[in-house]
């Protein structure tokens, strides 16, 4: 019976060049004590999220809307595991779709973008965070800015001599427009006879115990510091 052959001892390949570490290097040393205190507090911070009700860490603000565009409001909330988030405007419910999208930055910043806006958008926005622990709230007030337009102008009038005249326009601005008449260019002066009325979405002209006298060009216009507008129509009397 012949002899095994005796085993080889295996011999570690060296390490490339550059690939070697000194653990009695103060610099090696010091790394490892960076990502020591880094680990422990990673996880510090994990236990604490893990504990206790949502917080918000950066309040809502005020947003200026303009309109046609889009307005983003931001909260950055503490909560672990994932919360359950919710967003209303004035006590109802919003749902993430196309006007209202729920965006989630990352873990910690959570917004609300309102898409096209417009006038109906004015109103106060509340988030709704909870979690197994509890819940937390913050409410702003998304603001809306409307150059002053005019929807529908008057309509052209013929009236018989003696009737009463009314002109009406539908308006629209925000801030809320300033709002004038003028006749053939000039101002109306307002009397118990001729005078207009200011309503929140219109503006009507009236003209007592009309005459000839009061046949003309009529204007309506409006203005804030967005912009402005005007219309205009005809009156006959005869």
């Amino acid at each position: 019976m012949s002899k095994a052959a005796p085993a080889k001892k295996s011999v570690a390949a060296a390490p490339p060049p550059g690939c070697t570490l000194d653990i009695n290097d103060p610099q090696v040393q010091s790394a490892a004590i960076r990502i020591q205190a880094s680990y422990r507090g990673h996880r510090s911070r994990k236990e604490l999220r893990e504990k206790g009700p949502p917080r918000v860490l950066e309040a809502l603000k005020d947003v200026v809307l303009i309109e046609g565009s889009a307005a983003k409001l931001t909260c950055r909330i503490s909560a672990f595991p994932d919360p359950f988030i919710r967003w209303s405007k004035d006590g109802k419910e919003l749902r993430d779709g196309p006007k209202y999208r729920y965006i989630f930055e990352d873990p910690d910043v959570v917004a609300l973008v309102v898409r096209d806006g417009e006038l109906a958008d004015l109103g106060q926005y509340s988030i709704n965070v909870t979690n197994p622990f509890g819940q937390c709230s913050d409410s702003a007030r998304i603001l809306v800015e409307v150059p002053a337009k005019i929807q529908k102008g008057p309509d052209n009038t013929k009236a018989r001599k003696g009737a009463t005249v009314t002109l009406t326009a539908e308006i629209l601005g925000e801030p809320a427009p300033d709002v004038g008449w003028t006749k053939d260019g000039e101002d109306i002066e307002e009397d118990d006879r001729v005078f207009f009325e200011i309503g929140s979405t219109t503006t009507t002209l009236t003209i007592r115990r009309a005459t000839p006298q009061d046949s003309g060009k009529y204007e309506v216009y409006v203005e804030n510091s967005l912009g402005m507008d005007q219309s205009f129509a005809r009156v006959d009397v005869a």
